[in-house]
């Protein structure tokens, strides 16, 4: 699978004004408006899919695990991609390489990227769709790690985070019912003028309980996803648990492929 804009590969050597210009420059080049060849309708339901007779597209869920060195520091990424279609796992890699900076807000895609785009290297099928477990255009600067992986590989892309990096929602979004998606505004923390839509706080799943409750995931286009698509397949692919299932299994690889090499197996 190519690297279509090998010019903005992350670059964890540059100076952090740089990479902030690059990802200014990432945030220009991006599409977050829908511009795909799949039916959306088909991305959880392949009984639609195959009464439609179309073919559901092939969805990657991209997660990270990370490795220590003897003194106990995170110094290797373990980066897990699982390719899904029409609802079964069709191919499993993932791939481990040095990190090269801390964690920095903001910046993740400098520490992770490269990591994630050599386990992309490994696939052999062609996505249609990544999900992402970070954030999309809920950003500083408009490019979170799956706005950066989206715009360099050139394939639809969505950010699934678990925290709200920035932005205002317009509502309150605790304990708020299943299928809930709640507007993420730009606010001054964001390069984008105030009241731009930047994605959704959507409750995927809520417990049948008054007392206790699920948060939300944050999600939010990438790449060439619109912010109602980028909520409408968080929902569809989140089948028992919290996470989008790509997302989810992701997540298990990462922590299985760890651990047998933690196991030396």
């Amino acid at each position: 699978m190519p690297t279509v804009r090998p010019d903005l590969v992350p670059d964890a050597s540059l100076e952090r004004d740089d990479m902030e210009a690059m990802q200014r420059e990432i945030a220009d080049a991006a599409a977050f408006e829908d511009d795909f060849d799949f039916d959306p309708a088909t991305l959880g339901d392949p009984l639609a899919a195959a009464s439609s007779g179309a073919d559901p597209p092939t969805v990657v869920g991209v997660d990270q695990s990370f490795l220590t060195n003897e003194a106990g520091d995170q110094d290797r990424a373990l980066s897990a991609v699982v390719a899904m279609h029409g609802g079964e796992v069709i191919e499993r890699v993932y791939a481990v390489t040095p990190l090269e900076i801390p964690y920095i807000p903001g910046l993740l895609s400098f520490r992770e990227g490269r990591p994630i785009l050599a386990a992309l290297e490994e696939l052999s099928v062609d996505p249609d769709l990544f999900l992402f477990d970070g954030s999309g255009r809920i950003h500083f600067r408009q490019a979170g790690i799956a706005t950066h992986m989206g715009v360099v590989r050139d394939v639809p892309s969505i950010g699934v985070a678990k925290s709200l990096l920035c932005g205002s929602p317009t509502d309150d979004t605790e304990n708020r019912s299943e299928g809930t998606r709640i507007p993420i505004e730009a606010n001054s923390r964001v390069d984008a003028p105030d009241g731009t839509l930047l994605g959704y706080a959507v409750q995927t799943r809520q417990y049948d309980s008054p007392n206790r409750y699920i948060n939300p995931l944050y999600v939010s286009p990438g790449h060439r996803v619109g912010p109602e698509t980028a909520a409408d397949a968080a929902l569809a692919l989140a089948s028992s648990y919290k996470l989008p299932e790509p997302v989810r299994l992701a997540d298990n690889y990462a922590d299985e492929a760890k651990r047998n090499l933690d196991e030396g197996t």
